[in-house]
């Protein structure tokens, strides 16, 4: 199945933050912020927000002296044993700060083996999930998640996954066509968060940003109450400028 390239996540602050992170690395004695400057080509006022991430995120440590070396969670995630669970922890963690940061539900999505999969989400009893009355897997063409999903496949891989879910109406504003679906798709723009205008349930609005790991096809998504969707696209917008955390954990 071909796949569609587009992002609108931080795609280069999460290069930025891999070419620091493997500048430290090779420096097991630690390596001073102006090294950083010299080694990445960075600009002093790039590099310090990158350090404060990774700092924050526990990929680099600063000892004694201001130098940085590697962080116990690099260290976790390098370990073949620590890794699985470890990478699981960093998701909902950096998935839980980005809830507070949008003041939503958020969840991470993939497009596994043809179908819809949400593994990890992020709530509160303030900002509750989605009630999945009609199961994610089939309500593709419904939802932000898996419109955003589909717009990253190409028109064969979309057509077939239409072709083993019907398009049942969920709600007055469901699209029910797959030719006005697949139109739809198409003229999605890239750089657009993808919503959902109580197209899954009445009450309800989502959007969703794509993101991918290597071959892997995802995205990030929230979903509001529609007396809050005034705030849509700003949270979507901050969706989108908060994955860094997501992107870099699921990089390395």
């Amino acid at each position: 199945m071909a796949l569609k390239h587009q992002s609108t996540a931080p795609y280069h602050s999460t290069q930025d933050a891999l070419r620091v992170l493997e500048t430290v690395a090779r420096r097991s004695v630690g390596v001073t912020d102006a090294e950083l400057v010299r080694r990445t080509g960075m600009r002093p006022d790039r590099l310090t927000v990158l350090l404060r991430m990774l700092c924050r995120e526990g990929y680099v440590e600063q000892i004694a002296g201001g130098a940085y070396v590697t962080g116990e969670t690099l260290r976790r995630l390098g370990s073949a044993q620590d890794r699985e669970q470890t990478l699981r922890d960093r998701l909902q963690l950096s998935l839980g700060r980005l809830r507070d940061s949008v003041g939503a539900a958020v969840y991470l999505s993939w497009y596994v083996d043809g179908e819809v999969k949400i593994p990890q989400y992020a709530d509160s009893p303030a900002t509750p999930v989605v009630n999945e009355w009609v199961d994610f897997r089939c309500s593709a063409h419904a939802t932000a998640i898996g419109k955003s999903l589909l717009t990253q496949l190409d028109h064969n891989g979309r057509r077939d996954h239409l072709s083993r879910h019907k398009m049942p109406r969920l709600t007055s504003r469901t699209i029910t066509s797959d030719k006005l679906l697949l139109s739809r798709l198409e003229s999605q723009p890239p750089t657009v968060p993808v919503l959902d205008l109580q197209e899954y349930a009445i009450g309800t609005v989502c959007a969703a940003v794509p993101i991918t790991a290597g071959s892997a096809v995802g995205c990030l998504a929230l979903s509001l109450p529609v007396e809050h969707a005034h705030r849509l696209r700003q949270a979507a917008d901050t969706l989108n400028r908060n994955a860094g955390p997501v992107l870099l954990s699921l990089a390395l």
